[in-house]
């Protein structure tokens, strides 16, 4: 199976195994060459499934976290939830959520809308798949093929806008997304890890928040 044929379909069924996230499963798949138990070790090797499993478990402590640009023209505030006061307090949970507000901060010009893919709601994605496939329609392209360009594009347009699927600020080759930043501490820490929400102001435009 080439990484073409690995559809979103495969991708679900391998997530409500293993809870990985949408990204980490498509990757493995991919690398397995479509083979879903190949996917599932693959993630297991990673530290991917096993963090994911505590995704489930509730998290209810955590802290706000807040970063003000030094211009004063840009502000963030994060709740961001753990399971104990202990992890709350420890400097890997602390320094995450500074890393998460600065992200949320300095993502321009594609401030994030939402925090998951999930959130985005269904009039929001069936105006912009209008857009797409409008687009592709103007170029000529067959079904097939616009069907390929719309899914193409929704994948960019949540990679710009929800803040999980971001890439990392830090990471200048893009692949790195700002939800693998969450699923490391998640294996670190050993306890599940939730942004709650967010919300960013900037002077002069309307407020972002999820």
């Amino acid at each position: 199976m080439t990484n073409s044929a690995v559809s979103a379909q495969d991708v679900s069924k391998l997530r409500a195994k293993c809870g990985a996230g949408f990204l980490d499963c498509k990757k493995a798949l991919e690398e397995s060459g479509g083979d879903s138990e190949k996917a599932f070790e693959i993630l297991r090797t990673k530290g991917r499934a096993g963090a994911a499993q505590k995704t489930f478990r509730k998290a209810a402590e955590g802290i706000v976290a807040s970063y003000l640009h030094h211009s004063g023209k840009v502000g963030v505030l994060l709740e961001l939830n753990c399971e104990t006061d202990f992890v709350a307090k420890s400097p890997e949970f602390q320094n995450l959520a500074r890393e998460l507000t600065f992200q949320i901060a300095a993502a321009s010009p594609h401030c994030p809308r939402w925090i998951r893919r999930e959130d985005v709601s269904a009039d929001v994605l069936e105006k912009e798949k209008q857009i797409y496939r409008q687009q592709a329609a103007e170029l000529g392209k067959p079904p097939q093929a616009a069907d390929k360009i719309v899914e193409g594009k929704l994948a960019k347009y949540y990679s710009d806008f929800c803040l999980l699927e971001q890439p990392s600020i830090r990471d200048s080759s893009g692949k790195t997304k700002t939800g693998n930043l969450i699923t490391e501490t998640i294996a670190k820490l050993g306890e599940n890890i939730v942004i709650r929400r967010f919300v960013r102001f900037q002077v002069g435009e309307e407020t972002a928040s999820s």
